[in-house]
């Protein structure tokens, strides 16, 4: 399994943002701009606290398997693969998700002075945080999870000192 790319979620990020700015501009010229719902930001908080929890609990239960304490409750591998998978897509799903409200928050900046703009760029902002939030849990995740490095792996294509 490959380990996520920060380059890779800025990338989505931004192409999504810059997609999303202009889709604005455009659906605002010919009628009304959709609204940011308000749901958005709670829920990828939500996301971003099950990741957090899950690589919490998995980071004790792995740091007591290793201390070889006898009430420790083992990690299933196939569980922490699953967990590492959810938590590479959440990150991808929040880094789209995160760069379309960034750009509709960045163009809906233009009107601050209406209200319900102002709130609708209020509630895209937020979405924004609790969408890098979601990406930093779902790193934290990845990086708990992570097998240690192979040490007779790591001089591979060396010869042994005789």
């Amino acid at each position: 399994m490959r380990e996520l790319r920060i380059r890779m979620l800025a990338g989505v990020f931004v192409v999504a943002g810059v997609l999303s700015w202009a889709g604005a501009r455009l659906w605002n010229s010919i009628g009304t701009l959709p609204s940011v719902p308000l749901a958005a930001p709670i829920v990828l908080a939500v996301i971003a606290a099950i990741l957090l929890a899950t690589a919490l609990s998995l980071r004790s239960r792995l740091k007591a398997q290793r201390e070889r304490r006898p009430e420790a409750k083992g990690v299933d591998p196939l569980m922490a693969a699953r967990a590492v998978v959810f938590g590479q897509s959440s990150a991808l799903v929040a880094a789209l998700v995160s760069g379309m409200y960034g750009g509709a928050g960045v163009f809906l900046l233009e009107s601050l002075d209406i209200p319900a703009r102002r709130d609708q760029a209020i509630y895209a902002g937020f979405s924004v945080l609790a969408g890098i939030a979601v990406i930093a849990a779902a790193l934290f995740l990845e990086r708990v999870c992570k097998l240690p490095e192979d040490d007779e792996h790591n001089g591979a294509g060396t010869a042994p000192a005789a």
